[in-house]
């Protein structure tokens, strides 16, 4: 049975909106997976270490049918590729995938946290979510429009669309 999966994209190094973009596509390409929707583009501020690039952001909806820690692995490869290198925590980054949501899934798995921990807190999250799920309840805290209104003071631009 497949599962309804959110992966959060995020980069700051190099050319972040074609990594993201690109990111995107390859999301579109896993297996075991059916593409369903893509958020637009956000640049938002770096949270945690500030002295850094501001962030590209989007929000990728799919539905899985591998485990969760089978997609997680796949959103790993896809990291490396784009040569992600893991430092210091919210460090900048070429690439970062986040497991957000996988189905109504609950986990505290050292591997794995479902819902992702923060995500209840975060703009650059949860706007680029609630464009393409305006209606998605988070287990265990709520519909995604009251959490973004929460989150009202995070600086948060959603991009235009490059032309075809």
């Amino acid at each position: 049975m497949s599962q309804r999966c959110f992966i959060a994209l995020g980069a700051n190094l190099g050319n972040p909106v074609v990594t993201v973009q690109k990111a995107i596509l390859a999301l579109r390409g896993l297996p075991q997976t059916q593409f369903i929707a893509a958020s637009s583009l956000y640049r938002t501020a770096p949270v945690g270490l500030k002295h850094q690039p501001d962030f590209i952001n989007a929000v990728v909806e799919l539905r899985a049918v591998s485990p969760a820690l089978t997609l997680l692995d796949s959103l790993f490869e896809i990291e490396a590729r784009f040569g992600r290198a893991r430092s210091i925590r919210n460090a900048p980054r070429t690439l970062d995938l986040d497991l957000l949501l996988y189905g109504e899934e609950l986990s505290d798995d050292p591997q794995l946290t479902l819902p992702h921990p923060r995500l209840h807190e975060r703009a650059f999250v949860l706007a680029p979510l609630a464009e393409i799920s305006p209606q998605l309840m988070i287990p265990g805290r709520g519909p995604v429009s009251e959490l973004l209104l929460r989150c009202a003071g995070q600086k948060i631009e959603k991009l235009l669309p490059l032309p075809a």
